[in-house]
């Protein structure tokens, strides 16, 4: 036996086995029963012995004694459904005249956060004993979905549920329909975030989420004749049951005001606009366990005292309710146009919130679990925060500000606790997405952190300085030019002075020179250069307004972290050769891949039974749901026809519930029996939803060209279902949804065509419509421009359920083609080596379009598809150069790739035989991309933390 200590808290070692430890805590605190798992070896066993006083058990009984049942959970049946009636009758959001689905709903979810509940304090309580390492994953984006079909999945309790609500009359299915989506995010960013929070749960790694509470979420999308129309999600107009409001839990935010020196020195932060961020807590419970982990959002307001009693009753009222109304607005929307100076400085005040409430409730956890021993040279050995993306960048210099400013260090102190601690995911290769700041705007909203910055900057080009020398000054001035935080900033005046020359000297009258001391430096030479035809030219080059000074956050959050990653293999690599290839260059040790995973729970397990119930059959056992790489097992039967009958009818049963989803939602009616082929993501340009419905176009054309026999014989029935959200203030993108609608009234209005073609846009497309349409489809189109899409999600969702892809050589499908086999992935297009050679040769002139993508833009513009003028969305595939012209996404340049690769599925698709071992070889391949393996690879690589189990 050995004994050791632990943060205050004493332990008792013993060997149990040759692979476990016990581990006996002895603590003041209540006891908790632990597993401590190793990373690569789950073997060590803790087990938490209580000290309390028998006084103090025997009060804690008969406290439980008094609470009964309203402190307990008893998984039955009948305890639950006296559980729903208790929340129905005790905490309802509804009259008490009737218990309709929607009642039923909010009792239902209250019942099950009674359990959530209690794993929650437990889990909450272990981490606070044992003081281990815990991860903070930051988000503007958690794209959750409905949650109580998750929860009770993942308490094991599905069937449970299903027969208490059968005893008060109603089914699970309809009860569970009356869920609306959380409206807390958008596309794959908010999504991943929340696949990691499953999986970092089931894998009982401590960590939490942190994010906003987003009153009205981005939007929710209707079609209309005109298109795209938005307006505000209510998603929580009745109340979210889910969350849990921490009243105690809250902190201040400060914007604007100045910063002043104070007689030690130090900078402090006056005056300015002052809100409070409160917490609602949403539990996220693991699979399988008892952990239960917090995804912490932060609402806005102002106290009480800020509301103006006076003014209101003068008959002021705006006056009176401003602070309280510029407070609440910074969580009214997720992403709020930008456009205008308001957008902008609201986006501005969204991120830092999101920022420094956080830090200030990871700090403040910090303090309270060192007790009186605090020290700050242990802060990232307790604490890990992962950027997701740019958003939470102002993580860096809020840290910096608050161990410096609250908590007196140095800067030499602060730095590299901040470098240790704070790590930066990044997800795009898109100029326009690597956020940047006006430097104005930042200095005015935030004069503190703009400090921290430009001497974090200071610092960057002194450690460029040293790494590389000054024998180069060309390449010195490009690497500074490249890697500043601050763009469009003259260089300190120490290190101008190296890139200084002699101006040429002016000649005198006689023609001798006169001697001068002027100097060019560099930003002058960087001005002058060009060929200049006259003198005027040059005078007007040089009289050019300077480009505005900007903060370039992912450069910041490059310098200021001790990781970088990308989340593909393709993607890491071009963030390392291009988008920060002279950072890998600098720190070639930073920079690391983690493609992207989703959790199989939600994407496989709960979304589609019906499959998942035949790949438990024919594995035998139902291991896979938390080992996926059993998953790999179905290749061995894929050629058997048994077990291809039972997958086929798995896929058509889903593809009759799309059926009708599709009617109700769109009015559509579509055949089961044709293909299904799904588009469904953020409707981007690069994305090439364009590229797609061309295609159909083609299609089409070909179809009407042709006798009702030629149309049966060449052409696969299908139905092409695009879903996606373009932003509000991206014309371009709505135009493209436009386009899409229009062509789908056309075709399928066409009594020529019939179910040979349907053309379906299902709006405000979220989770729950994924987790429909997913398991439905056949084929599904992941065809970015190659080098463009970072990783996606999606692809992995349907690959997991058994989908056919055809895409690009682009973000993860390249790793996903790799484990399903070339053979089981259509694969067409340009590669991304390619695309800069590609545009060069447009931009040249020197492109030839494909006859048949002239004839598809011919066909648009003839007004096939009803009276909309289309010249500008065909225009922005035409001509070589300018903005929003020379088809800078390559739909041209593909499109002939495309329509004969669209030729092979429908060929693939007549022999169903061959089709469906494909698809059985797309789910067994796609074992490798569950996110439970990325949040170990995080967890060991970047996050050094461990996994405990309650037990």
């Amino acid at each position: 036996m050995a004994t050791s200590s632990t943060g205050g808290v004493a332990t008792t070692l013993s060997r149990c086995s040759s692979n476990a430890r016990l581990i006996d805590f002895t603590s003041r605190n209540r006891s908790v029963r632990v597993l401590l798992l190793r990373r690569a070896n789950p073997s060590l066993c803790v087990r938490c012995v209580s000290s309390e006083q028998k006084e103090r058990v025997q009060d804690r009984i008969a406290e439980k004694e008094v609470l009964g049942n309203l402190s307990s959970f008893a998984p039955d049946a009948a305890s639950i459904a006296s559980s729903i009636k208790h929340h129905a009758e005790f905490t309802p959001l509804f009259s008490s005249h009737n218990f309709e689905p929607s009642k039923a709903f909010f009792a239902t979810a209250q019942s099950v956060r009674d359990a959530l509940i209690i794993n929650w304090n437990t889990t909450y309580d272990l981490y606070e004993k044992m003081n281990a390492k815990q991860a903070y994953y930051l988000s503007m984006e958690f794209l959750q979905g409905r949650a109580l079909l998750n929860a009770i999945g993942n308490l094991e309790l599905t069937g449970e549920y299903a027969e208490a609500l059968e005893k008060l009359g109603h089914t699970l299915e309809t009860v569970a329909s009356q869920e609306s989506d959380a409206a807390l995010g958008n596309g794959g960013l908010g999504r991943l975030a929340s696949c990691f929070l499953d999986s970092l749960a089931t894998l009982n790694y401590p960590a939490w989420g942190y994010g906003l509470r987003y009153k009205y979420g981005l939007f929710k999308q209707q079609i209309t004749k005109d298109g795209q129309e938005e307006v505000a999600e209510n998603w929580l107009e009745i109340g979210n049951p889910w969350e849990i409001v921490r009243n105690d839990v809250s902190y201040p935010v400060k914007f604007y005001g100045k910063v002043v020196t104070g007689s030690d020195g130090k900078s402090r932060w006056v005056g300015g606009e002052d809100i409070m961020a409160v917490a609602y807590d949403v539990p996220i419970p693991g699979y399988k366990t008892k952990t239960t982990i917090n995804l912490r959002l932060w609402s806005t307001k102002v106290p009480s005292n800020q509301f103006d009693l006076s003014a209101f009753n003068a008959g002021e009222h705006a006056k009176a309710c401003e602070a309280q109304a510029n407070a609440e607005k910074i969580c009214y929307i997720l992403y709020p146009g930008d456009e205008s100076e308001e957008g902008k400085v609201l986006r501005l005040k969204q991120q830092y919130t999101l920022c420094s409430a956080s830090l200030q409730d990871i700090i403040a956890r910090f303090e309270r679990r060192s007790g009186g021993n605090v020290r700050w040279e242990e802060f990232p050995d307790k604490v890990a925060i992962q950027m997701n993306d740019t958003h939470p960048t102002l993580c860096i210099p809020e840290l910096m500000r608050i161990l410096m400013d609250l908590k007196g260090m140095s800067w030499e102190e602060a730095w590299p606790i901040t470098q240790r601690t704070v790590a930066y995911t990044n997800h795009t290769v898109l100029p326009e997405a690597l956020e940047k700041w006006s430097f104005d705007l930042m200095q005015r909203l935030l004069p503190r952190h703009v400090e921290i910055i430009e001497k974090i900057d200071e610092q960057l080009i002194q450690e460029i300085i040293s790494e590389y020398g000054t024998s180069n000054l060309e390449m010195l001035g490009e690497k500074l030019v490249a890697m500043r935080i601050l763009e469009n900033f003259d260089l300190p005046a120490p290190i101008a002075d190296l890139f200084a020359k002699p101006k040429e000297s002016p000649v005198d009258e006689t023609g001798e020179k006169v001697e001068t001391n002027d100097v060019v430096s560099i930003t002058e030479k960087n001005e002058l250069e060009g060929e200049c035809t006259s003198e005027n030219e040059a005078v007007k080059q040089k009289a050019a307004p300077r480009p505005p000074k900007m903060v370039r956050m992912a450069n910041l959050c490059v310098v200021g972290g001790h990781a970088v990653n990308g989340v593909a293999e393709i993607h890491s690599e071009i963030v390392k050769k291009e988008v920060f290839n002279d950072f890998f260059q600098l720190w070639p040790n930073k920079f690391q891949n983690k493609t992207n995973g989703v959790t199989p729970r939600r994407w496989i397990y709960f979304c589609n039974t019906d499959l998942s119930a035949v790949i438990t059959k024919w594995i035998g056992t139902k291991d896979w749901v938390l080992k996926t790489e059993k998953l790999a097992e179905l290749r061995k039967f894929a050629d058997n026809e048994d077990l291809q009958i039972e997958w086929r009818t798995a896929k058509r049963n889903n593809k009759i519930k799309v059926a009708s989803f599709l009617k109700e939602r769109t009015g559509y009616s579509v055949n089961p029996d044709a293909m299904f082929d799904i588009q469904v993501k953020r409707i981007h340009e690069y994305k090439r939803q364009l590229l797609n419905i061309l295609g159909i176009v083609y299609r089409y054309k070909k179809m009407k060209e042709m006798t009702a026999s030629e149309r049966k014989a060449k052409f696969v029935p299908r139905v092409c279902i695009f879903g996606g959200k373009a932003f509000a203030t991206y014309v371009q993108a709505k135009r493209i949804v436009k386009f899409i609608t229009d062509v789908g009234a056309t075709i399928n209005h066409d009594p020529d065509i019939g179910d040979l073609l349907k053309v379906i846009f299902v709006p405000d497309y979220n989770v729950s419509t994924a987790e429909l349409l997913i398991p439905a489809s056949e084929l599904s189109q992941h065809i970015s421009t190659a080098g463009m899409e970072a990783s996606g999600t999606s692809n992995m969702k349907f690959a997991m359920n058994g989908c056919l892809l055809i895409g690009t050589l682009d973000g993860a499908n390249v790793e996903i083609r790799e484990e399903v086999g070339e053979d089981n992935f259509f694969l067409f297009g340009a590669q991304a080596h390619e695309i800069a050679a590609l545009r060069e040769e447009r931009a040249a002139g020197k492109f030839v379009p494909d006859k048949r993508f002239e004839e598809v833009k011919k066909f648009v513009r003839s007004g096939a598809f009803g009276p909309y003028n289309y010249d500008e969305l065909m225009g922005s595939l035409e001509g070589n150069e300018g903005f929003g012209r020379a088809d800078y996404f390559l739909v041209g340049k593909d499109f002939p790739s495309y329509i004969e690769c669209q030729e092979k599925v429908d060929e693939a698709y007549r022999d169903q035989r061959r089709w469906t071992k494909m698809s059985i070889l797309n789910t067994a391949g796609s074992h490798k991309f569950s996110s439970d393996r990325t949040i170990h690879e995080y967890a060991k690589d970047i996050w050094n933390i461990n996994p405990f189990e309650i037990i």
